[in-house]
Formats: C-alpha cells, structure tokens, sequence
C-alpha cells in the first residue's frame, strides 16, 4: 500500500497551510519563481506541472508521494549546529493506543491524538522534527510541527475538528487538542526525535471470486466515482470487475481487473478530488 499525506492541488477552494508552503519553498530552491503564501494558486500548480513533467512523473498537478520525494524533502532538515548540541525531548506515538507520549527531563505525560485512518496511515518509524510553526490555522489548528518523512507532508498538529480525536481518520498526520499540542510545541525543539510504532491496515488484493467488507467499501468508492451502479453486496463479480477495469482505463494502470496497491492509490487520489476532502 502506498502512503500519502493529504494530496495538494489547485481547486475552486483553494488549499492552504505549511504543507503547502514547504511545497512552495521547495519549487522555489528548483528554480521557479512562485509566491511562498502557503497557498496552492495557480502559479503553483503550473510550477508543479512543469516540474512533474521534467521529472518523468504524470503531470496533473497533484502533489502525492513520488512528487513529494523528487523534490528531496529528505535534503531539507533545518537543524542548526545549536540545535543539535540542545538537549531534546522526546516523543513516541503507539498507533494502536492513539496516544502521544512526551517525554522530557526523565518525566513523560501522554496525551490523546488522532491518527491516520487505514487507507492513509500515519507513518511507522524514527523520524525528528524538522519544521515549526505557530497558529497554521484551518485543519492544522494552534501548532504544527513537520517529521522528516521523505515522501509526504505528515506532522503533529492541532485540529480544528476536536471530535476526531481518538479516532484514525486522518491523511497520516497526527492530530492534538489545540490545548495539547500549545503545551510541548515549546519544549520540542528542531531535531526532537519521534517515534511512530503499531500497525496499520494495508488491504488486500482484491480481484473477482472475493467478498467482504473491503469488496463492500470497493464498491462504494466505485460507486463515488460514476463506475459502478449495481447494488453494494461485497462480492466480487463481473459488474465490479467491470467497474475496476473502466476505472484502470481511465487512470491509465495496467488493465487486469485487480484491485492491488496501485489501483489502490489512484483510487483514493480519485476520491479525495471528487469528494474534495482537503484534511490533513
């Protein structure tokens, strides 16, 4: 299964935050002359389409994981020689708990969060704070602070939607309580080590003969996005296989009427555009 944090775009509702502005910042040092605002206008996307296409990638103008890498997210680690002598915190995120634990000066006090839901988890492994910034606002909430994941945007931040936390419903950043997240964001310089461990849901193949949940959720999403208008059983019969296959066409994957991490993918771009969900 491919990870993907929120996938950014230009839209009639314009997408803003620090992931956008990284975005920018990032075209900016490949040469283009764009605004750094933290939003995704249309000097953006036609940066993005020029670079996507000088790189050998698809150019749609939407930014996910293999744009996120080629622009060397991995490179640009803003750690001064200070910050490294500092002494840090750290942070250790249990997937499976949804819980947040900080620890600084052998004293540790956890913290409920929400994670990234099964079709975007939130990324396993020892990452370090790279990225600050205060009162991001929107979806971002108080505080936000960016992980040295290579291939997307992901961070700890506040929210705007309390609710959801506790929950695994987000594009694989973590969220806090505003009030939470104000309370480390001090304490936690550059360079902080986070440690992001359990398991996460990564789908199965799913091709003709299957049935279950997941087929039923296939079908859905289908059904989303104009290829599939019979009823929402869970098997995997010719009118599902059929809908797979126009979608495949449509994407331009291979054609085999499978559903693996490819067809996966495309599908949950597919769905957050057509749905326009914008949540990080």
């Amino acid at each position: 299964m491919f990870h993907a944090s929120r996938f950014l775009r230009f839209d009639e509702n314009l997408m803003q935050g620090p992931d956008v502005l990284l975005l920018q910042e990032q075209l900016v040092k490949k040469g283009y002359r764009i605004s750094t605002s933290g939003i995704y206008d249309e000097s953006t996307e036609k940066a993005v389409l020029n670079f996507q296409q000088i790189s050998g990638l698809r150019a749609d103008g939407i930014v996910g994981p293999k744009t996120w890498n080629l622009l060397n997210l991995g490179n640009n680690n803003p750690i001064t020689s200070a910050d490294t002598l500092a002494v840090r915190p750290s942070i250790l995120i249990n997937l499976n708990r949804r819980r947040l634990t900080f620890t600084v000066d052998g004293s540790s006090t956890t913290y409920p969060v929400a994670v990234g839901k099964p079709s975007t988890p939130s990324p396993i492994g020892n990452w370090v704070i790279v990225q600050k910034s205060v009162d991001p606002g929107g979806p971002f909430g108080a505080r936000w602070m960016r992980l040295s994941v290579p291939w997307g945007s992901y961070g700890i931040h506040g929210t705007n939607n309390p609710a959801s936390i506790g929950r695994a419903v987000s594009h694989g950043c973590i969220r806090m309580y505003n009030q939470d997240v104000i309370k480390i964001y001090d304490l936690t310089p550059l360079g902080t080590p986070v440690n992001i461990i359990g398991n996460h849901y990564t789908g199965r193949i799913l091709k003709e003969g299957d049935s279950g949940d997941d087929v039923k959720q296939l079908q859905r999403d289908l059904k989303t996005l104009g290829y599939y208008n019979s009823s929402i059983d869970g098997i995997f019969g010719p009118k599902t296989r059929q809908a797979v296959i126009a979608f495949q066409t449509h994407e331009g994957l291979v054609v085999d009427g499978i559903v693996g991490p490819y067809t996966y993918f495309a599908l949950l771009k597919a769905l957050d555009i057509a749905t326009k969900n914008y949540e990080p």
